[in-house]
């Protein structure tokens, strides 16, 4: 059985909206990071209004772009509620600057932000999908700017 589109969607909408959450309490941890992780926070939201007015907009006619979205909705949940732990636990006690960025590192690479960059970059992607790449402009590849900006300020 298909998982339901418009929960899909939701979930995904709230994965985006969790890991701007986790990064503006990253972003509180250490002054020289503030930029870079504000920068994550404002992509990160940029994402879940781009699924958001998607669902407003584009699901109503049919023509939302469903490539978009991983499609087991059980892996967005588990990686929802692993989210809210998280930014429950850091709440309480800030982690230390290489455990925030071993955790984005670790966000960035999962399967739902993995299987949204690559339909973000992929120049063959359908046409609705090549409309939101225009959207998202040039909000990509996470884990990469994570692990550059790791390099470029010694941080293991």
């Amino acid at each position: 059985m298909q998982d339901d589109p418009k929960l899909l969607a939701n979930e995904s909408m709230q994965l985006e909206y969790n890991t701007a959450t986790l990064y503006k309490i990253f972003r509180e941890i250490c002054p020289e990071d503030a930029g870079f992780w504000s920068q994550l926070v404002s992509e990160e939201l940029n994402h879940a209004a781009l699924i958001k007015s998607g669902i407003e907009f584009f699901m109503t006619q049919g023509l939302f772009p469903y490539e978009m979205l991983v499609n087991n909705l059980d892996i967005l949940r588990e990686i929802n509620r692993e989210l809210t732990g998280l930014i429950k636990q850091y709440n309480i006690k800030l982690p230390s600057r290489e455990t925030a960025f071993a955790t984005a590192l670790e966000i960035e690479s999962s399967a739902s932000e993995t299987h949204f960059q690559n339909m973000m970059s992929n120049p063959e992607a359908p046409k609705m999908v090549q409309l939101f790449q225009k959207l998202n402009n040039d909000d990509k590849d996470h884990a990469e700017r994570i692990r550059a900006y790791m390099k470029e300020k010694g941080i293991k």
